[in-house]
């Protein structure tokens, strides 16, 4: 039990930027934000190359961000739809396009940040908290990390990385 706790715990963590990203001032019930949080958080393919958001009105709750496997998209919408008071749910996860040079950039673009001296302390989590995403050789950093000085460390590191056409940091400080 204190495993599974843990667990959840830690999953729970990886994700801090969903809670910012749905519509504060939607009128939806705290209890459908925290449940479609809850939902999402537990999906079983979400990884690092991953990014999920979700933003609730009323009874709508509109899902949005990347994935790298088009299961997961149909997984978060199969999750969300059977949440009490959830009457309709608009799926807007993009699907990335397979590209074996999009895959070598996401690990090498992993590496240069993971192995940086004190990021490497954001790997330790179930899904690290610094999700990449990269398009057509274009990365988006997102997530959430301690400090400043790690958010521009992290851009830097992927910057270097051969391939890279540019990086978009969306990391918070939290």
């Amino acid at each position: 039990m204190r495993k599974a706790l843990l667990a959840f715990v830690l999953l729970a963590l990886t994700v801090p930027a969903w809670a910012d990203k749905h519509d504060k001032n939607s009128g939806g019930p705290d209890r459908i934000v925290k449940e479609v949080r809850h939902e999402l958080v537990m999906l079983p393919y979400y990884t690092v190359f991953d990014d999920l958001a979700y933003k609730v009105d009323g009874g709508t709750v509109t899902l949005f961000g990347y994935t790298t496997n088009p299961v997961l998209k149909t997984d978060a919408e199969r999750a969300v739809r059977h949440i009490e008071g959830v009457e309709n749910v608009v799926n807007n996860i993009e699907v990335l396009p397979v590209s074996p040079n999009d895959d070598r950039i996401r690990r090498e673009v992993y590496r240069a940040i993971y192995s940086q001296p004190g990021l490497d302390m954001y790997s330790l989590r179930a899904v690290p908290t610094i999700h990449i995403i990269v398009k057509n050789g274009h990365v988006i950093l997102t997530g959430a990390v301690g400090n400043q000085g790690d958010k521009e460390r992290a851009e830097m590191a992927a910057k270097g990385v051969p391939g890279v056409f540019s990086v978009t940091d969306n990391i918070q400080i939290g």
